[in-house]
């Protein structure tokens, strides 16, 4: 089934004019629905490494041609936009709290909470998770089990190129307030961002922990301490600060992971 549904979205993503035949709007719809109900994930960890299915992101972008605009109400509030808002959040086991929108395509896990945030089509939340006010998940970004986005955060989305990879954040991972992750940077397991970290994928990612340091671009690693920080760097116009980020400790291994998160933000003396 699931190969005769990616035949069909790749079908239909070389040629636009197979979106006019019944058999593969209904494909791109069922697609939809999987991701929605977690069956599907745009990413998922296979082994050690972490896979992308290019063809569901396909799906994901071959849905809004084949959606009409539509008023929907919600109470005094009106939208106007193609994609349904997501629903079956008591049957889901899912917190909601006014405004957290979700919208449909995406998938919540058990016990998550969405504090007023925002969850776009394609994401995956895994269950435990909070969303906390005003944070933002984008399309296609993976969260892991027990995740904490505090206020504020941006986890960036992608669809297009289809090539590109979507953020990655592991399970029990701590984002501190007003943090950016964008362009395909994974976190590691159990790692901790302070407030206002903005990883991007070209961002130097600095180990200062030991006697030498160890730059990374694009990843976490697992249990890293992480704050924001800066380098100079020469420009024609002359020396100037630019923003990195600098893990300055590991978060040590514990069976309680809250009892784990407030040592290292002691420890390091963290702002979240």
């Amino acid at each position: 089934m699931i190969k005769e549904l990616e035949g069909l979205v790749e079908d239909a993503w070389e040629n636009r004019q197979f979106l006019e035949y019944k058999e593969y709007r209904e494909a791109i719809e069922t697609v939809i629905q999987r991701l929605d109900s977690g069956e599907l994930r745009v990413a998922e960890p296979i082994g050690s490494r972490w896979h992308v299915n290019e063809w569901i992101k396909k799906a994901v972008i071959l849905y809004f041609p084949i959606r009409q605009m539509v008023e929907v109400a919600a109470g005094p509030f009106v939208f106007h936009d193609k994609m349904k808002l997501k629903t079956n959040f008591k049957e889901s086991g899912v917190r909601v709290v006014p405004h957290g929108i979700a919208r449909y395509g995406a998938y919540l896990g058990r016990g998550v909470i969405m504090m007023p945030s925002y969850v776009n089509i394609g994401a995956y939340v895994d269950e435990g998770t909070m969303i906390d006010t005003w944070a933002t998940v984008g399309s296609c970004a993976q969260i892991g089990r027990h995740v904490h986005l505090s206020g504020g955060v941006g986890i960036g989305g992608v669809l297009e190129p289809i090539q590109a990879a979507p953020v990655i954040i592991e399970d029990n991972v701590f984002v501190g307030s007003r943090s950016i992750v964008v362009e395909g940077v994974h976190v590691g397991a159990e790692a901790v961002l302070g407030a206002n970290v903005v990883l991007t994928g070209s961002t130097k990612i600095i180990d200062v922990s030991g006697p030498e340091p160890i730059e990374y671009k694009g990843v976490v690693p697992e249990r890293s301490v992480v704050i924001p920080g800066s380098y100079t760097k020469t420009f024609p116009a002359g020396a100037y600060q630019v923003n990195c980020a600098l893990i300055v400790g590991k978060r040590k291994e514990s069976t309680d992971k809250k009892t784990s998160l407030n040592d290292a933000l002691r420890e390091h003396s963290v702002a979240v």
